[in-house]
């Protein structure tokens, strides 16, 4: 009988210990599909369903990976992470919240690749905020994206709000954004820093039939804006295709090879720290041209619209 009563002593111990089972830890590489469960492991042979599910067991500096075209939901990154959808759409359909908030560490590079962001604008009373807001990071770099119908109200409606309060580069590539903004707030892309410098680049980019195309403003009080556009159609858009506008500090955008057409202003320039120029691109259907001080290399082609406006010569400095 003593032996009985010890072994079974014994084993009250052993059965907590088994029971407790070591956490798993995050993996460099995870995978998302329409036909996944986000309480597995997010491994490629057993992938979870959404970004949310996924991120959690995502190390930083670390991949998602989308296995099928699918709905995979808004999601909010706090750290390095690569979400890549590279063959396949990682399809998000928002209302009344960001599809992307980023709010990561100043040191810290995110990167977003092949997603189709809807904001349910047309649809619903309450649409999205914004397709892509960032509020913090080291960089941020999206392609291949289509963000569209983002139509909430002022500071909000854009496809992609950059509003750091963090020194930030940013790169915006090969993306479509249509129909963000309502009113006169909103549009394609806002650039407006509260805090260091922003320097970012956009090419192949489509904003069209939005609020405004591409904006810069500098009242935020950051270090400073430093913007290129190349290769990029800004058209339709209720507003402008491009603003550049600054308060206290210095805001330069440049615009290269491109379209701007058919909006109500194609260059805006605002502020006297406001710099706009201008090179190699397509200016008409315009209701004005211009508005504000336009630099150009003189060799855009201005023609057909409504007011073709002044530019201002200024000569390229060959080294």
């Amino acid at each position: 009988m003593r032996r009985i009563t010890l072994f079974a002593i014994a084993a009250g111990f052993v059965v907590p210990l088994m029971a407790t089972a070591p956490a798993h830890a995050q993996a460099t590489r995870t995978w998302v599909s329409g036909v996944g469960d986000d309480v597995n492991p997010c491994s490629r042979t057993a992938p979870c369903k959404t970004f949310p599910g996924a991120i959690s067991k995502t190390a930083a500096g670390g991949e998602i990976n989308c296995l099928d075209s699918a709905g995979f939901g808004a999601v909010t990154i706090g750290k390095s992470l690569t979400i890549l959808c590279d063959g396949v759409v990682g399809g998000m359909v928002v209302s009344g919240s960001n599809g992307v908030l980023i709010n990561a560490a100043s040191t810290d590079a995110v990167t977003l690749k092949g997603l189709d962001i809807e904001g349910l604008g047309m649809t619903t009373s309450a649409p999205g905020l914004n397709g892509v807001k960032v509020l913090a990071a080291g960089s941020v770099h999206i392609e291949d994206c289509i963000i569209r119908n983002f139509r909430a109200a002022s500071p909000n409606g854009f496809a992609v709000n950059i509003v750091p309060t963090t020194a930030l580069k940013f790169s915006i590539k090969h993306t479509t954004m249509f129909n963000n903004g309502i009113g006169a707030t909103g549009g394609g892309i806002l650039v407006k820093p509260t805090a260091g410098a922003t320097t970012g680049t956009v090419d192949e980019v489509s904003a069209t039939s939005n609020v405004a195309g591409f904006a810069a403003d500098g009242s935020g009080g950051a270090s400073g804006i430093n913007v290129s556009i190349q290769n990029s159609v800004l058209s339709g858009n209720t507003l402008s295709g491009v603003i550049a506008a600054t308060g206290a500090v210095g805001t330069a955008v440049m615009v290269k090879d491109s379209n701007v057409s058919n909006n109500g202003t194609g260059f805006q320039q605002a502020g006297a720290g406001g710099f706009l120029r201008v090179g190699g691109s397509m200016v008409t259907g315009n209701t004005n041209a211009t508005s504000g001080t336009v630099l150009s290399y003189v060799n855009n082609q201005v023609n057909g619209n409504g007011n073709d406006g002044t530019f201002t010569p200024i000569s390229p400095a060959f080294h």
